[in-house]
């Protein structure tokens, strides 16, 4: 009894602390910890649409309807799905077309890990882990194969880096400086074990990219470059790994087959709108005047989980922590060592030469990422300062991006002056 205590101490969970944890994890069966900060902005629906309707399966269907289109607060987002693709079929401005499918995506990525939540209640936990490796960054990869198809392999780079950096800096930043405030009188604590694996897997992610960029410096440039696709590849078939991990939860409210076709329709509808946002976002660079390297970077990341974003920040402040970092490092961890690799991969399979080099100052700005969200959590205790200093970093890294001049930001600098 005495060893279980001191290993309890040892990781900085109080025993009370820990078994209020093992609590809400039993309530929350089979789902992850993304999928319950996700939850946070859900409620509850009022079935009232199918009140008085006597047929079985369209009754079913309200239900379904109800439950799907409005069981989270983002439904107000609801209008601007076909608003986006009003503004296509009527040649609106392209910044609109942009701005509104960025919103829209906003709502469906919510829903996306709503609807695999409810699959893998029936599925048992082998299929429903499978099922949230492959869709828990459903968003991220989505427009990543989309920005594939077009050859636009800087918008792809910079998106999914954007995704590291808001999750590790913005996201966990936000979440222990908001966590920190609301607990001043007594020390907030989680489990610096998952803390270690996931800046561990963070880690070997870095090494993976700073190879192929310092291979580029290391002899021939004509050479290097077939050089630098073929050991990406290599690094993206070996470092293929799921850093999400299985929390619990309680009753499905979508049926098994209604929950699949639900995703299959959110899904395809995410993919025609992630084809929206990449084909327009260069015209609205241009149209606001900011860099579409910023753009892709900051704003495209930050509106596209935005849900579990709001959610790590509000089991924070619930303190929470050990289910907050699972969202922020977890979600960071996933992109970084499986939808980069994916994409490599899948772009390897398309004939696209999308290799694991993002140049100097990206991957700098990655690898400096990593080490000082390690550095913040090595101890297993959380302070407000901390979570400030993530904070300022990514507004540092934000600030570099918006003044330096990336190659995608000459070539569109180009095109605008008609050059």
């Amino acid at each position: 009894m005495a060893s279980n205590q001191e290993c309890l101490l040892e990781n900085g969970n109080p025993i009370n602390d820990t078994r209020e944890e093992e609590e809400e994890v039993n309530h929350h069966h089979g789902r992850t910890a993304r999928q319950m900060s996700a939850s946070s902005l859900r409620r509850k629906s009022d079935p009232s649409l199918a009140n008085g309707v006597q047929n079985r399966h369209l009754k079913q269907l309200l239900v379904n309807l109800q439950v799907v289109l409005f069981g989270t607060k983002l439904s107000v987002l609801l209008p601007t799905i076909p608003l986006s693709i009003i503004a296509v079929c009527y040649g609106f401005g392209k910044p609109w077309i942009f701005a509104l499918s960025l919103l829209a995506i906003t709502l469906l990525a919510e829903r996306i890990s709503f609807l695999t939540e409810q699959i893998s209640y029936y599925t048992g936990p082998t299929v429903g882990g499978l099922l949230n490796a492959t869709f828990g960054n459903a968003t991220e990869l989505i427009i990543a194969i989309s920005a594939l198809s077009q050859n636009n392999i800087a918008l792809l780079k910079y998106s999914l880096l954007g995704s590291v950096l808001s999750n590790l800096l913005l996201v966990l930043g936000t979440s222990l400086f908001c966590g920190g405030l609301a607990n001043l009188r007594g020390e907030q604590k989680f489990d610096r074990r998952q803390a270690n694996v996931n800046s561990l897997l963070l880690l070997l992610g870095t090494f993976c990219h700073m190879l192929p960029m310092l291979l580029r410096y290391a002899g021939d440039s004509a050479v290097a470059v077939d050089q630098t696709l073929q050991i990406s590849r290599a690094f993206s078939i070996v470092s293929e790994v799921d850093g999400d991990e299985d929390v619990q939860e309680d009753v499905a409210e979508v049926g098994f087959w209604s929950g699949f076709s639900w995703l299959f329709v959110v899904t395809t509808i995410t993919a025609l709108l992630s084809e929206y946002v990449v084909g327009t976002i260069e015209d609205a660079s241009r149209s606001w005047g900011l860099s579409v390297s910023f753009l892709s970077l900051i704003l495209v990341p930050i509106l596209g989980n935005a849900a579990e974003h709001a959610g790590s920040i509000i089991f924070a402040l619930k303190n929470k922590l050990d289910i907050s970092l699972a969202v922020s490092l977890g979600s960071a961890t996933q992109i970084a060592m499986f939808v980069v690799p994916c994409c490599a991969v899948v772009g390897w399979i398309m004939g696209v030469n999308m290799d694991l080099n993002f140049n100097l100052i990206e991957t700098v700005s990655f690898a400096l990422a990593v080490i000082t969200a390690a550095f913040a959590l090595q101890d297993g205790t959380s302070h407000y300062v901390k979570g400030l200093v993530l904070i300022l970093c990514y507004i540092v890294i934000g600030i570099c991006f918006f003044v330096y001049e990336t190659p995608l930001d000459r070539r569109e600098r180009k095109v605008k002056r008609g050059v």
